[in-house]
């Protein structure tokens, strides 16, 4: 039997999204290009853009995923809320130091790269509501969209081969004994 954890959702705002990426709002269409715009990583292939139709995405999940070559961005298409499970990247870059030296057993994925397996404590809930979108880092963990509705469409920007040679996917239920649910009383 597996542990529930509930996860209290905080806004999604570009300083409590900071660690693990950007929050992109509207902005004068005269406004020149700077930090509050999205900061892509693309380079590593060919970039994907495209409307995700999601069903039955329920507020719960037990794995994690993320993808080490490129950052992700993902926003509702027509601006209802939705939630979003995050940890901050993993990634053992080349010559990188492990968890600021804290001894954890890394992983290679089969992808290639080599990680540390996110630990329970450290996964976040963000609630998103309105006319923006989430940046990812480059190797932030995440679960979702997860969303109320029966199915909700969501603009998602990544490379054309992300989900075939780019993710990585942790299961907290067999790995850690444990699944996550929003916490519905926010």
């Amino acid at each position: 039997m597996a542990k529930t954890i509930k996860l209290k959702p905080m806004d999604a705002t570009p300083v409590s999204f900071a660690e693990f990426g950007q929050v992109i709002s509207a902005s004068s269409d005269r406004q020149k290009f700077g930090l509050q715009d999205a900061q892509l990583e693309l380079h590593r292939g060919t970039p994907r853009f495209y409307i995700m139709h999601l069903e039955d995405q329920k507020l719960k999940f037990s794995t994690i995923t993320h993808h080490a070559s490129v950052t992700q961005c993902l926003g509702s298409a027509s601006g209802e809320e939705w939630f979003l499970g995050v940890a901050k990247s993993s990634i053992l870059e080349e010559g990188a130091e492990l968890n600021d030296g804290i001894l954890k057993t890394p992983v290679q994925s089969k992808c290639g790269h080599n990680y540390v397996p996110p630990h329970p404590d450290d996964v976040y809930m963000f609630r998103v509501t309105g006319t923006k979108f989430l940046k990812l880092n480059r190797g932030t963990w995440h679960a979702g969209p997860l969303f109320k509705s029966k199915t909700m469409d969501f603009y998602n920007l990544e490379l054309s081969d992300t989900n075939i040679v780019d993710h990585t996917t942790h299961d907290f239920h067999k790995n850690d004994g444990v699944v996550f649910l929003v916490e519905e009383d926010y």
